[in-house]
């Protein structure tokens, strides 16, 4: 009792200062759809140092697999289990057909000074991206690129006779079966984590992602050829959950934005040069690696194939997608003409 009464109304207001920070405190959950250190990994953990470095809040970070896979930690993010998610459009085009624009072959060009600049400033994608993306619940904080997209198979290939009765692995995408499609190829959609096993089995002869997963995943020691058609980036979003999002004071609103900028920034500038740094340590790893980077020539073969892509896209998204793929292209224009 005696030691009771020896609290001072410092104390006291400190216990409540306490109290009232750990009631106004969070910790929340933010699922991506990689591996520890990748690229999605680096913008997790950067927004996860933003926000318990500026707040009360803690943030748990769940990689690839912990939560199932990118099908899962979607449903688990509209249905309010999750806070945060990290998806590409690949996987959540079956949910917003829109988003599939990133797989209309050779939109985006390969040079990485521009597709960076693009990002920036580009009105499609952080204008009517997020209108898209609140349709579903969801509140889109960040879409950013990972890296050139490069095949792997079973052997090189330089044109599109090559993809002749090949298996090429595809996410459930219904606009990526229709690039490998016109490509020549057998889309075949596969689970992420079956992918490695597939090449090893040869369930499928191929598969395509950025050079740093292709790394980071030790595809090449199932699928050794690396061909670099220059036919897209690999590109992805960062979202919330919207009722969560909208239900947070507007400082904690600011807090996210912030957070998300801040792991922006850290993300680009992680992926510069990530491309030949994951190249050199595969070819490092291993001497069956072939690599092949086809010429302009080469290239304008498959690129004569893209057209009957973007009709596609357009019957699946009608005239917001005819919209959206204008202003993509307008936006593209912009940061062309301003290298030049």
């Amino acid at each position: 009792m005696k030691a009771t009464k020896l609290l001072t109304s410092a104390s006291i207001g400190a216990l409540l200062l306490g109290m009232s920070a750990a009631a106004h405190s969070a910790n929340w959950r933010y699922a991506h759809e990689e591996f520890e250190g990748d690229v999605q990994d680096v913008f997790a953990v950067a927004f996860k140092d933003y926000i318990e470095e500026n707040s009360d809040h803690t943030l748990q970070v769940y990689r690839f697999g912990e939560l199932g896979e990118s099908d899962d930690i979607m449903e688990q993010t509209q249905n309010g289990i999750l806070q945060f998610v990290n998806q590409s459009p690949g996987f959540t085009g079956s949910l917003i057909p829109e988003a599939q624009i990133f797989f209309v072959p050779y939109l985006l060009p390969t040079d990485e000074e521009t597709v960076l600049e693009f990002f920036d400033e580009s009105v499609a994608l952080n204008e009517m991206f997020p209108e898209l993306y609140a349709e579903q619940g969801l509140e889109l904080l960040k879409m950013y690129p990972e890296g050139e997209m490069v095949v792997t198979a079973d052997e090189p290939i330089t044109e599109p006779a090559g993809f002749r009765n090949k298996k090429i692995r595809v996410m459930t995408n219904p606009l990526l079966s229709e690039t490998y499609n016109a490509f020549g190829a057998t889309p075949t959609p596969l689970p992420w984590g079956e992918v490695y096993g597939g090449l090893q089995t040869g369930i499928i002869d191929g598969q395509e992602n950025p050079i740093f997963w292709i790394e980071s995943g030790g595809l090449y020691e199932v699928s050794p050829n690396l061909i670099f058609t220059g036919h897209g980036w690999f590109t992805t979003a960062m979202m919330a959950n919207q009722d969560f999002f909208e239900g947070l004071s507007e400082e904690d609103q600011q807090l996210v934005r912030d957070a998300a900028d801040h792991a922006y920034d850290v993300t680009i500038e992680h992926i510069q040069g990530l491309s030949e740094d994951s190249l050199a340590l595969i070819q490092e790893a291993s001497d069956e690696v072939t690599v092949t980077r086809l010429t302009e020539e080469q290239i304008q073969a498959f690129r004569e194939r893209a057209p009957q892509v973007e009709e596609a896209f357009l019957e699946m998204t009608g005239e917001r997608g005819e919209e959206l793929l204008n202003q993509f292209k307008a936006d593209l224009e912009a940061v062309t003409s301003d290298d030049e």
